[in-house]
């Protein structure tokens, strides 16, 4: 790590380029339906949460449809959901504070004070709502790829991924960098049998570079 630290932001460049402003695999229309599909996703794959995801936003389209309902009618069309119970319970209290639509914070205090919404998930709404960076998406993917790339110590807590990226990345990459290793880290540096020679940081990656 030492040996690419002072250079992370150009090393990075050709990694920023090919997934600069890709749109999050949460398939989304709007704010509302990115927030509520981000809340339903914790400790769940998008995968899942783009199969029930129509079927709820058929139900409540918008965030006052959603404020007007009770527990049990939204637990209802979340039974799919990984800990569907505190999910529901998560999004109406999000309704019934915000109302509406036009209430949707895009501020990283303003997200994490919302039930169910920590730095993870306000960072990524953060980033589809074209907002200025406040921090770095840490998800499962970058919690894995970055300290193999040699960008953070190994931690599994995202948050402590996110603060040693944030030390060590100037803080004009913030905004895209986490996705794009998250992106790197569905595609290309898979968990096991990685396509390195397909990455597009490899020269500077210390997994690789050490073999």
């Amino acid at each position: 790590m030492e040996l690419f630290e002072n250079n992370w932001a150009s090393h990075l460049q050709p990694l920023l380029e090919k997934y600069n402003g890709k749109k999050h695999p949460l398939e989304y229309q709007n704010l509302y339906q990115l927030m509520v599909a981000v809340v339903l996703s914790a400790q769940d794959s998008d995968a899942n949460i783009n199969k029930i995801a129509p079927a709820f936003f058929e139900v409540y389209p918008n965030m006052e449809s959603l404020a007007a309902s009770n527990l049990e009618a939204v637990i209802s069309k979340i039974t799919k959901v990984r800990n569907f119970n505190t999910k529901a319970s998560w999004l109406l209290e999000i309704a019934q504070t915000l109302k509406t639509n036009e209430n949707i914070p895009t501020t990283m205090t303003a997200l994490t004070a919302l039930k169910g919404i920590g730095r993870k998930s306000a960072n990524v709404i953060m980033r589809e709502a074209k907002a200025p960076a406040e921090g770095i998406i840490a998800d499962l993917h970058v919690i894995r790829v970055a300290p193999r790339i040699g960008l953070a110590p190994e931690f599994p807590d995202g948050n402590r991924i996110e603060k040693e990226l944030m030390k060590n990345l100037p803080q004009e990459l913030w905004g895209e960098i986490g996705m794009a290793l998250s992106f790197l880290g569905r595609e290309t540096c898979r968990p096991t049998n990685p396509k390195c020679m397909e990455c597009p940081v490899n020269t500077v990656c210390q997994f690789y570079t050490s073999k």
